[in-house]
């Protein structure tokens, strides 16, 4: 689904470069009412967590292969505005180091991407989370139905974009078959992963899955023939609380660096849905060389080691470490900038 350059035409990159422009500026404000103490790091490491995903990339059919989006899990986990924010962190490390995804499409990726999929998903999961049972496998579940749909309605905002901005004269219609029937299957791979990974984190740390906050039921106890609340347990020392949190970066980090660092040598080699789509309907007929192509790490690879694990391992591991670095620190400014609003205001009032 990475869009490189040359595929969408200058004026409507442009457009939708100031539509991620302004997504992201809304993002920004909408993160600070989303992340805390405890959900700023988790978000860095969200980040980290889907570019190492989005290396794994799964077969769905004949010759195509698909990987995860992200926009779902990201919105899940840590809040619809901050995930836009960590799919956009990861789609600025991918096409400036890597050269995945065109510098001048990364309007267009942005917004098919990050926003899109961030969107569709979040408002699905809000939907079904209303009118399933109050449970935490209700969120998983809502979870698989999210993603699964997030990755053809990204499907379908990618062939809007061509219809306004394609540089090459395909039929719609064919483009949006085709778009749309792999990335169904794709999303089935998407809606598994969020799940999955939705699943784990809620069984070890509910109160860290942004999808999840006021869905826990009181616990009822009969007291006189009548039904009432439960005291609410004392909460966890901050020591352990803080350890427990510590615990689950940790595990999280570890498990993004092997999942780069190693199991990506595994991943499927067929070009994934964009591409096998663009061959095959001619709409790459016009796509430029990257301006990063060059970069010591390009196409997933560190330059000058001649061994493809190693290679691939090595540029696995700068990457989730430059992500994690990155979107850590975006996120760490962002709930500085939280935690500074109150007093500002406070001391603004006093003069």
């Amino acid at each position: 689904m990475h869009v490189p350059d040359g595929f969408i035409n200058a004026p409507t990159s442009a457009v939708t470069g100031v539509i991620a422009a302004g997504a992201v500026a809304v993002s920004l404000r909408g993160a600070r009412r989303e992340l805390d103490e405890r959900t700023a790091p988790l978000a860095g490491l969200v980040a980290a967590f889907i570019f190492a995903v989005q290396m794994l990339n799964f077969p769905v059919a004949a010759g195509t292969s698909g990987h995860l989006l992200g926009g779902a899990l990201a919105a899940i986990l840590v809040g619809p505005c901050t995930g836009v924010l960590c799919v956009s962190v990861v789609l600025l490390m991918q096409g400036i180091l890597f050269a995945d995804g065109g510098l001048t499409a990364l309007g267009v990726n942005i917004t098919d991407m990050a926003i899109v999929t961030t969107v569709v998903a979040y408002a699905v999961f809000r939907g079904l989370v209303k009118v399933l049972p109050r449970r935490r496998r209700s969120v998983t579940v809502a979870s698989f139905v999210a993603a699964l749909v997030s990755v053809p309605a990204a499907a379908v905002a990618f062939t809007l974009i061509y219809a306004a901005g394609g540089t090459t004269d395909v039929a719609i219609g064919k483009v949006a078959t085709a778009m749309i029937g792999v990335h169904v299957l794709i999303g089935i791979g998407e809606a598994a992963i969020t799940a999955l990974t939705v699943g784990a984190v809620i069984a070890v740390r509910p109160d860290l899955v942004y999808g999840a906050r006021g869905l826990e039921q009181r616990l009822k106890l009969r007291v006189n023939g009548e039904l009432v609340d439960a005291p609410a347990p004392a909460p966890a020392p901050a020591p352990a609380a803080a350890r427990s949190h510590r615990k689950l970066w940790i595990t999280g980090l570890v498990t993004s660096l092997v999942l780069a660092g190693f199991v990506s040598f595994y991943a499927s080699a067929s070009p994934d849905g964009l591409e096998k789509v663009a061959h095959d309907k001619g709409i790459d007929k016009k796509e430029e060389a990257h301006s990063s192509a060059n970069s010591p790490l390009a196409d997933y690879g560190v330059k000058d080691i001649s061994d493809a694990r190693l290679s691939g391992g090595l540029a696995g591991v700068i990457g989730v470490g430059v992500t994690v670095v990155v979107g850590s620190g975006v996120f760490w400014i962002v709930r500085r900038r939280r935690t500074a609003g109150p007093e500002t205001a406070s001391s603004q009032a006093s003069a």
